[in-house]
This record gives structure tokens, C-alpha cells and sequence, in this order.
């Protein structure tokens, strides 16, 4: 018999966290959207208790505000939020993709074969239609780009962004049936312009991707304070 995953040996209550929260990063359970305990602990088989549980940890970490008697309400993402999500990692990408781009085609190479395995990644999930792993293979590329550029503080500060980076991209694609191939064309085009340690391309290929995702989600690039 094939060995359980942590996910799967987890208590209700990991279950009850690790389902919930990854309907609401990924825009299954979209903004705005009221849940209950009951049709959650249903779905999932358990009685409503860790599904409690979970709900509470998740209204401290911003995602739902509980309403008793009524259920959870899924905390939309906030225009302000929007904002300071994009202006951080337009900073931060612009500052790695430098970083790899000036060290030349050596730095270029590595972080182009690096990049190419978590585009495949996207390719894979695209293709079966698999949102979650979508997403997670969207995180992984961009962080690469962190780690290449060699700043282990900022690498971290980067992570930290995880969940609300994975949300944002969730609620990009939540109109656009297209979004999953734009992101793909985008991603490929930052890759290359690093294979080539070209650094106009690459400062302008991170630029083009953040405005569309800008856009995306209501936000026009001109409105971002930055570089």
C-alpha cells in the first residue's frame, strides 16, 4: 500500500485548515462568498468541530470573518492590498532579474534551466486543468528569481508574500479564461530575456507581467508608487 501523505495523515482539524484555505487562495471560495461550517464539514466527512477550528484560524489570518450563526464570510481582497502586494514584488523582481542579468550568461543559464522546470511545471497543471498546482508552480517560478540573485533576506521577505501572491494570481484568472496561457507567455519571456543576460529585456519583460496582472485585478501600473 502506497504511504499516506502528511496531508492525509493530518488531524480533521489540518484537513479541515489545509482545504479551506486552499479554496480561498485559489478563488474557489472567491471573495466576498459566504461559507458554512456545515457544508464544509460535509464535504469534507467530519463533523463540524475542526472545520470550527479551522475557520478560526483562518479569520486570524485575515482570510474569513466569522459571523456567528451564519457562517464565514471569504475577506476580499482590498484595492490597498492589491497595491502594496505589486509594489512590493515590482521591487523585488526588478532588483533580481537585475542581479542575474549583470552576472552574465553563466547566472542567465542557470536561472533560465531552473525557471524552465517550474514553466513545465505550469505547462503540466494548465493542461489538466489542475488551478492549485498552477499556482504553486507560479510561486516557485518567481521565486527562483530571488534565489538566483543570491539575498537571503530578501529570498525570505519574498516567501512571506506566498499566500497573498498565490490569492492574487487565483483572483486575476477568476474572469479571464485566458489568464493561465498569458501568465505562461510572460513567464517564458522573462526566462529567456535572463537566458540571454539581456537586462533591458529583463527589467521590461518583469514590468509587462506585473502590469498585466495589475490589470487583472483592476489596478492600472500608473497607479503603483515605484522604480
Amino acid at each position: 500500500m502506497a504511504a499516506q501523505t502528511t496531508r492525509e495523515r493530518g488531524t480533521a482539524k489540518d484537513r479541515a485548515l489545509h482545504y479551506v484555505k486552499t479554496q480561498v487562495l485559489t478563488g474557489a471560495f472567491p471573495g466576498g462568498e459566504l461559507i458554512s461550517e456545515g457544508d464544509v464539514a460535509t464535504t469534507l466527512g467530519m463533523s463540524r468541530t475542526p472545520v470550527r477550528e479551522a475557520f478560526l484560524r483562518l479569520e486570524a489570518e485575515g482570510l474569513l470573518r466569522l459571523y456567528p450563526q451564519r457562517g464565514a464570510l471569504v475577506v476580499p481582497v482590498s484595492p490597498d492590498e492589491v497595491r502594496a502586494v505589486i509594489e512590493a514584488r515590482l521591487v523585488l523582481e526588478q532588483f533580481a532579474v537585475f542581479q542575474i542579468a549583470r552576472r552574465g550568461p553563466g547566472a542567465g543559464a542557470a536561472a533560465f534551466a531552473r525557471l524552465s522546470d517550474a514553466l513545465e511545471r505550469q505547462r503540466t497543471a494548465a493542461a489538466g486543468a489542475d488551478w492549485h498546482e498552477f499556482l504553486d508552480a507560479d510561486r516557485a517560478f518567481h521565486g527562483v528569481t530571488l534565489e538566483e540573485a543570491g539575498n537571503a533576506i530578501l529570498c525570505d521577505f519574498y516567501s512571506s508574500l506566498r499566500d497573498r501572491q498565490m490569492r492574487m494570481v487565483g483572483e486575476s484568472a477568476a474572469s479571464d479564461p485566458d489568464r493561465m496561457a498569458t501568465i505562461m507567455d510572460e513567464h517564458r519571456d522573462i526566462a529567456e530575456a535572463l537566458r540571454d543576460a539581456d537586462l533591458e529585456r529583463s527589467l521590461t519583460a518583469v514590468r509587462t507581467h506585473l502590469a498585466s496582472t495589475s490589470r487583472a485585478l483592476g489596478l492600472r501600473m500608473d497607479q503603483l508608487e515605484g522604480p
